[in-house]
């Protein structure tokens, strides 16, 4: 039976497990795990913020992790399938949220860059529809990923990786889907993407769990359909009142210009990797 590649599987139990036979696991309890490691210092930090000559050993540690522990979780379903956001239903999202701006808006600096933000995004859901993805089965290999490889869950002690926090997103997904967001969450920064950083990232996840390049491609554009489709920020604000994640809208969409402008020099840069 396919699996749905959105959905993530939390144990604690084999969470436990996972962290007793792997000391790069630990909790997330800093304390204790600085006391585990007998460290000075241990930090969240940018990957950006790594020399680069440690990014592509440092980054394919994390796969081995995450390929460690496989043993100790339930079975991988043999398909998985990623939803593709129709055009018509990202657009009808859009209308409704441009009804909320005026409903619920202030006429704050927020609400009119919304609006002319939700104006555009009409315009290239219309434009770019033909580029979305066509099959609903991923490519490539699938299994299970960490699912939130983003800096905050990540512990540095200078410049080696010390902890991988916050595994409760871990579910089965494609590789790919788990490389691409992991780069762009890490790499995505100031509204442009750090290509080398990028490829240099692809490259060592690489080295330990290998991806053709077909089934990068095709994870990297799903991943640009998704963000060109979705609208968790302003959901955020305009359905629930909770404004922290505005400044991660603004910075996501000038990045999804950037990106789309440049859709195959950003893929040609994962098949260097």
């Amino acid at each position: 039976m396919p699996h749905d590649a959105s959905r993530s599987h939390s144990n604690p139990a084999w969470q436990r497990e996972l962290t007793s036979r792997h000391p790069l696991i630990p909790g997330s309890i800093l304390a204790e795990l600085a006391s585990a490691f007998g460290l000075e210092e241990v930090r969240e930090r940018r990957v950006t913020d790594v020399s680069f000559d440690r990014l592509s050993r440092n980054l394919g540690v994390l796969a081995a992790l995450a390929g460690d522990g496989m043993g100790l979780l339930p079975v991988v379903p043999d398909a998985v399938t990623a939803e593709v956001t129709s055009p018509e239903q990202a657009v009808e999202k859009s209308h409704r949220l441009t009804a909320a701006v005026a409903d619920k808006g202030t006429g704050s600096l927020f609400d009119e860059a919304a609006a002319a933000a939700l104006d555009r995004r009409r315009e290239l859901i219309s434009k770019q529809a033909d580029g979305r993805p066509q099959q609903v089965a991923p490519e490539g290999a699938h299994g299970w990923t960490h699912g939130d490889m983003q800096y905050r869950n990540l512990l540095w002690d200078g410049e080696e990786l010390a902890a991988v926090l916050d595994w409760d997103r871990v579910g089965v997904r494609p590789y790919a889907e788990e490389v691409a967001r992991t780069a762009q969450v890490q790499f995505g920064v100031d509204g442009v993407f750090d290509l080398a950083r990028v490829s240099a990232f692809v490259g060592g996840y690489r080295s330990v769990m290998p991806l053709e390049d077909s089934a990068l491609a095709d994870g990297v554009r799903r991943l640009w359909w998704k963000r060109m489709t979705d609208f968790w920020q302003l959901e955020f604000h305009y359905d629930r009142g909770d404004f922290s994640c505005d400044e991660l809208f603004t910075a996501d969409e000038v990045l999804l210009h950037w990106w789309t402008d440049r859709l195959d020099q950003v893929e040609d840069a994962f098949a260097a990797g």
